[in-house]
């Protein structure tokens, strides 16, 4: 009976520090959101952000390719797409549509494989949303929630993950735009035409 006892101790102990631990984890993770008028409408933004998945590449200043993995042949819950980073694709990223919801033009992106990045992907995604504002224009709304490994440096990476999604929200303007593929050579180039764009408004 004795035995049981401790052992009962033993885990009640365990459940403790596994919880605490869990609770410390959950506590580092970093949370933003991006929030960009485009002006084209939902539908077409929509069409490049959720339909046309597999191919952000396209619309993404920094990543050289991308496309469906593991058996994934359009976007849909559990669709599985791989984005390298360089041309030896060996920095990459492999992410999993959790949810997808087209009528209401939004799903959850979750980060399943960081390779080199130092992101933990048990607690990094994001979730994607396109809200109509007339025919012409529409809201990108880009929320994000990650832990870095080590975790003390997803504060100072906040700035850095923000300034990326805005140059995807002035990329996706470009291309549907334009239907030049934006990459990291003609970004500079598009991102100063946006810019100037601005200043004459």
């Amino acid at each position: 009976m004795f035995k049981n006892q401790k052992l009962s101790i033993v885990m009640m102990l365990l459940v403790v520090v596994v919880s605490a631990q869990e609770a410390v984890a959950q506590k580092k993770v970093q949370k933003f959101t991006v929030s960009k008028v485009i002006p084209h409408s939902a539908e077409e933004v929509w069409k490049i952000v959720g339909v046309d998945y597999g191919a952000v590449a396209y619309s993404h200043p920094k990543i050289m390719s991308s496309d469906y993995v593991n058996g994934s042949l359009k976007a849909e819950e559990g669709a599985e797409r791989v984005c390298y980073f360089n041309k030896k694709q060996t920095r990459l990223l492999k992410e999993r549509m959790l949810s997808y919801d087209p009528e209401n033009m939004t799903f959850i992106n979750q980060v399943f494989q960081a390779d080199k990045f130092p992101v933990d992907p048990k607690y990094t995604r994001g979730i994607y949303k396109v809200e109509p504002i007339d025919d012409e224009s529409c809201r990108f709304v880009f929320n994000m929630e990650y832990r870095t490994k080590p975790a003390f440096m997803g504060a100072f990476a906040k700035g850095k993950f923000k300034r990326l999604i805005r140059d995807y929200a002035i990329s996706i303007e470009h291309y549907i735009a334009t239907g030049e593929k934006v990459t990291k050579e003609n970004f500079r180039k598009v991102k100063k035409a946006y810019k100037a764009r601005q200043k004459k408004k």
